[in-house]
């Protein structure tokens, strides 16, 4: 390894300083929550994109994914949260789970970060299964 090398593991190149895109954001109650759709809860698109007025992204930022609805953008800082501009996203009907792309278009330019759709837990149990406390369990 060249003395130039580094021993990080970088995800993509950023080739505009600072710049960063993902979906959700960990929480202190819970952690796992970055690039991860979670089914059933609201869910936002993230991203810091400089070159706006003060602390906010420029207007002209948008994000976009084959598999969200984008709705409401908030066009400034958050507190905790590397990201001036966020959007409310809804998953698509039908979207398989999987890995999906979030894109970002911050001053003409597209940045992507890799988000993942988790299978849907079932809400019912199944019909024939057994149930604890029933006496279903005993020898």
């Amino acid at each position: 390894m060249s003395a130039g090398a580094s021993a990080g593991f970088a995800q993509q190149p950023e080739p505009e300083p600072g710049v960063t895109v993902q979906l959700n954001d960990d929480t202190a109650y819970e952690l796992g929550l970055v690039n991860k759709y979670v089914h059933g809860d609201s869910n936002v698109a993230l991203a810091r994109c400089p070159g706006g007025d003060g602390l906010k992204a420029p207007s002209s930022t948008t994000f976009s994914s084959p598999v969200l609805t984008v709705g409401k953008y908030d066009y400034g800082p958050l507190i905790g949260v590397p990201a001036n501009v966020s959007a409310d996203v809804e998953l698509k009907a039908g979207t398989a789970p999987g890995s999906y792309p979030l894109i970002v278009n911050c001053n003409g330019k597209s940045y992507t970060a890799t988000f993942t759709v988790p299978p849907r837990q079932v809400n019912s149990v199944p019909s024939g299964a057994a149930h604890a406390g029933d006496g279903s369990m005993a020898p």
